[in-house]
C-alpha cells in the first residue's frame, strides 16, 4: 500500500515553521503550505499570486514568500 501524502512515513517539512521562502518558477503555482509540508497542523491550502510582483505573504499565517529565478538558491 503507497503512503498518503502528509503520513508520519514520508520526510516532510513542518508547516508554517518558517517566516520567509524562496520559490523558483518551476515551483509555481504557489501554494500555502506547500507540496511537501505536512497539512494535518495547517491551515487551509490557499494559492498565492506571485508572478507579477515577485513577492506574496500568506493571509493565513504570514508567511513571506520571494520568487528567484536561480536554481541553487
Amino acid at each position: 500500500m503507497a503512503a498518503r501524502a502528509g503520513t508520519i512515513d514520508q520526510k516532510l517539512i513542518p508547516a508554517n515553521a518558517q517566516h520567509k521562502y524562496r520559490v523558483r518558477r518551476q515551483d509555481l503555482p504557489l501554494s500555502c503550505p506547500m507540496p511537501g509540508m505536512y497539512l494535518w497542523n495547517s491551515h487551509p491550502k490557499v494559492y498565492l499570486p506571485i508572478e507579477e510582483t515577485g513577492e506574496a505573504k500568506c493571509p493565513y499565517c504570514g508567511a513571506q514568500y520571494h520568487l528567484t529565478d536561480a536554481d541553487d538558491e
